[in-house]
């Protein structure tokens, strides 16, 4: 069984957002369909394709036969080479284009839809555009995302984790890491941070060790940083996937995007706003990465909360 899974990061696999820059977190938690095909498919070879900039994140892994990295050519080769199901989890239109295009006995995820121009689902992948569009819709879809992910791949949900390649190699080891910085492309899921410095205070009076993030210019680095810490907290972003996929305890910041969406095999907990159901922020999640509150949701959480999660995991 040959398999080609198309995970580059340009496109949030189960929101509606699609851009030009990667989102690391998304590539991390995709890593969940490697064991499901890996259990239905025992013999398979597993090739996948990613963008260069979230190749650290799937190098070596332990599932994959094969890591191609996009460029210019790799769409004419792959378009000559014969699989027998293509797995697509990129929205992005022409890499759906590109998905059609590759010979392959059985197709899931994301195709092109040559009536819309749009992005839309192989027949066996129809309840993941079901679930984005819920979400555009304003309807509360809690199931969790990893389960979506395996069932859109045509597997049974059976807790299956993430999966990393790369072995990090701590240079330092702490209780509690404060991972406190987001990625550009959704600024709302950050904390401000003096929020974080509150935090810092309680944990110096706990005499509880801790580091603030380290190697936010080095995926490599800064995976060898979260392997360090016992306890990672840290906003819905690339931190919570790869602490998840380390079999790290993690706290996890809510406001702009849901917890509830989040498996976490019994390591972690959510943090939601003080402000969650009150009148003015009926929006909360909103799953926007602009928001137009003079006091954003994220400041009404509160580091007394954090710190009673973290001495329950210590």
């Amino acid at each position: 069984m040959k398999i080609l899974i198309i995970k580059l990061g340009y496109s949030e696999t189960l929101d509606p957002e699609m851009g030009k820059v990667v989102s690391l977190g998304d590539v991390v938690r995709c890593t969940v369909v490697l064991e499901a095909l890996k259990q239905k498919y025992p013999n398979s070879c597993i090739t996948w394709l990613v963008a260069p900039e979230a190749f650290p994140l799937i190098v070596d892994n332990p599932y994959l036969e094969r890591v191609l990295v996009w460029d210019e050519f790799i769409p004419f080769a792959l378009m000559r080479e014969q699989f027998d199901m293509v797995v697509n989890l990129e929205k992005i239109h022409g890499i759906c284009g590109l998905a059609d295009m590759i010979q392959a006995w059985e197709k899931v995820g994301f195709r092109f839809d040559m009536v819309s121009g749009n992005y839309s689902a192989y027949e066996r992948s129809l309840g993941a555009t079901n679930y984005i569009q819920d979400k555009v819709s304003g309807k509360k879809s809690h199931e969790i995302w990893q389960k979506v992910i395996v069932e859109m791949v045509g597997c049974e949900w059976r807790e299956q984790e993430y999966s990393l390649g790369y072995k990090p190699k701590p240079k330092e080891k702490f209780q509690v890491g404060l991972n406190y910085q987001v990625g550009s492309k959704w600024p709302t899921k950050a904390m401000k941070k003096e929020k974080w410095e509150e935090l810092a205070v309680l944990l110096e009076k706990d005499q509880i060790s801790f580091s603030w993030q380290q190697g936010m210019n080095n995926l490599y680095d800064y995976m060898d940083w979260i392997a360090g810490c016992d306890v990672l907290v840290t906003h819905d972003s690339l931190g919570v996937h790869l602490a998840l996929a380390m079999k790290k305890s993690v706290i996890v910041l809510f406001g702009a995007t849901s917890g509830e969406e989040i498996y976490y095999y019994g390591r972690g907990v959510s943090v939601y706003p003080k402000s969650l159901g009150l009148s003015g922020y009926e929006c909360i999640p909103c799953y926007n990465p602009t928001c137009n509150k003079d006091i954003h949701c994220m400041d009404f959480i509160e580091p007394n909360d954090i710190i009673v999660y973290i001495n329950g995991f210590l």
